[in-house]
């Protein structure tokens, strides 16, 4: 409640804030390359990506720099990893259930969800936000049949450095209460393993529009959810 009262005062600003962000925002372009590949020996091991710009790439020029290129090398280092990307700017959890109504549907060891931040930037209510997550999480066992779905945490948007104040606190004020309504659902869903987001988020961090992972953050995305499948894989394997 008082959030929302809190956004109906400051709203002349915040609507003034978010037009001149989207006026002057650099439009940044998904990143170029397959998105879909085999790489690396041993165990087969069938990922599948879904998500939005951050899945996508944005934030560097091609995917073997973002999350799918450097997530599977790094796992191709113990398995002969088959991988694919269905990513897209702007993708919001309703939107992406739209999309998957008519997807085919292929086998896949583990899928990793990075959804979230347009939710956010549309003010979605927590629990119509957490019943879409759950939509989408049914859907994509149904669609892929994954032994365990990895849902990226949200990052912190109270320290994206295009957003001004107040508009910056209110998003990331709005972004930490989706996340802990989000957590405490995903508590009581075996299937899937939330990874919170607790990686650094300094300038080198951020690409040049000041709302995307550069490189380096995608390196650390990339290091932690390997690290977890690859923790996970005996279990998820028998």
């Amino acid at each position: 409640m008082y959030d929302t009262a809190l956004r109906a005062i400051l709203s002349p600003v915040l609507i003034a804030q978010a037009l001149q962000v989207r006026r002057s925002a650099q439009s940044l372009p998904e990143a170029a390359g397959a998105r879909m590949g085999t790489v690396g020996s041993g165990p087969a091991l069938q990922l599948m990506i879904v998500g939005d710009s951050s899945a996508a790439g944005v934030g560097v020029t091609d995917q073997r720099d973002a999350l799918s290129g450097q997530l599977a090398q790094h796992l191709a280092q113990g398995f002969n990893v088959t991988w694919q990307l269905d990513a897209l700017t702007g993708a919001t959890t309703r939107s992406t259930l739209t999309r998957l109504a008519n997807a085919a549907d292929h086998p896949a060891n583990v899928v990793i969800t990075a959804l979230g931040v347009n939710d956010v930037t549309r003010l979605i209510p927590a629990r119509s936000w957490v019943r879409q997550q759950a939509a989408l999480f049914d859907r994509l066992n149904t669609l892929y049949r994954p032994k365990q779905i990895y849902v990226s945490g949200m990052p912190p948007m109270s320290h994206f450095p295009l957003l001004p104040q107040p508009l910056r606190w209110t998003l990331g004020r709005h972004a930490a209460k989706l996340e802990h309504h989000r957590a405490a659902f995903l508590a009581t869903r075996p299937d899937c393993t939330h990874v919170p987001f607790n990686l650094p988020l300094d300038p080198a961090m951020v690409a040049s529009d000041g709302f995307h992972p550069a490189a380096p953050l995608y390196t650390l995305w990339a290091k932690e959810m390997a690290s977890r499948i690859i923790s996970d894989w005996p279990k998820l394997s028998t």
